[in-house]
C-alpha cells in the first residue's frame, strides 16, 4: 500500500494529512527521506518508518467512537494548546476526529484511527450529509430560509444548495454536504445574521441523540457496518 495509506492505517493522521507530512520532509522510510511514491508491504511487521525521527507504532485495531464536543474545545490535536481535544482523549488507542467542529461550536464528533474511513468522510467529492441545529441572534423570515437553502455567496465561494428547515423564529436545522471552513457561520453572516449557537446533530448514520456533553461512546457493530457500507469501504 502507499506510504500515506499505511500512516493512516497506523492512526498517525488522515491520509491527506499524511501526504502533507511526507511532503514536508517529516517522514523517513528505510533510512531515507520518504516520498509520495514509497509503498509499504501489507505483510511487513515492523517497517522502518520514522516521523520526526521517532518510530511509527504498528497498525492498531480499528476504533470508532462518538464524542459530544462542548464549546471551547479545539479539534486540532496540538499538545501545547491547553484547549486542544488531545488532552481529553485516552492515550490508547490513538484517536483523531474525522471532521472538525470549530472551537465555538458543539456537538457530534466521530473519533477513529481508521485513516481510510476518515479520508472518505472528509473528502469534499463524496458529499456526505451532516445535520446541524443553528440559533441566530434575531428572528428571520422565510426569505432567509430560502436564501440559505439556495446557496449563499461570500468571499470567493458560493455554497451548494442544501436543505434548511425553520425550527422557530430564530432557529433552523441545516443539512450540508460541503465541509467549508466555518461555512454555516459565514453563510448566516453574509445574510446579516450572527450564529449564537451551533450544534452538529449527526454525520451520516451517526447521531448525537442522548449522548451527554463531554461524553464519548463506542459505535455499535451495526453502526460501524452501516457507516462503512455508506462510505463504500
Amino acid at each position: 500500500m502507499r506510504l500515506e495509506q499505511y500512516l493512516a492505517h497506523c492512526g498517525v493522521s488522515s491520509r491527506r494529512q499524511a501526504q502533507r507530512l511526507i511532503a514536508a520532509g517529516r517522514v523517513s522510510f528505510n533510512g531515507q527521506l520518504a516520498t509520495a511514491l514509497d509503498r509499504v508491504s501489507e505483510s511487513a511487521v515492523n517497517p522502518n518508518i520514522l516521523l520526526d525521527g521517532a518510530p511509527i507504532a504498528p497498525i492498531e485495531s480499528k476504533q470508532y467512537w462518538l464524542y459530544h464536543k462542548p464549546v471551547g474545545i479545539d479539534c486540532r490535536l496540538l499538545p501545547d494548546l491547553p484547549s486542544s481535544l488531545i488532552h481529553l482523549l485516552p492515550p490508547a488507542p490513538r484517536l483523531y476526529p474525522a471532521g472538525r467542529l470549530d472551537k465555538d461550536s458543539r456537538g457530534l464528533l466521530l473519533l477513529t484511527n481508521d485513516g481510510e474511513l476518515t479520508h472518505r468522510l472528509m473528502h469534499p467529492d463524496f458529499g456526505h450529509e451532516k445535520v446541524y441545529l443553528v440559533t441566530v441572534d434575531r428572528n428571520f423570515t422565510g426569505d432567509f430560509i430560502t436564501q440559505m437553502s439556495q446557496g449563499v455567496s461570500y468571499r470567493d465561494v458560493t455554497t451548494k444548495p442544501c436543505k434548511v428547515v425553520a425550527i422557530s423564529d430564530n432557529q433552523f436545522e441545516i443539512t450540508l454536504t460541503q465541509g467549508l471552513n466555518r461555512q454555516i457561520r459565514r453563510m448566516a453572516k453574509a445574510l446579516g445574521f450572527n450564529v449564537v449557537d451551533l450544534v452538529r446533530l449527526s454525520m451520516m448514520n451517526c447521531e448525537l441523540s442522548a449522548l451527554a456533553e463531554t461524553k464519548m461512546r463506542p459505535l455499535e457493530a451495526a453502526e460501524i457496518s452501516i457507516l462503512r457500507h455508506l462510505l463504500k469501504l
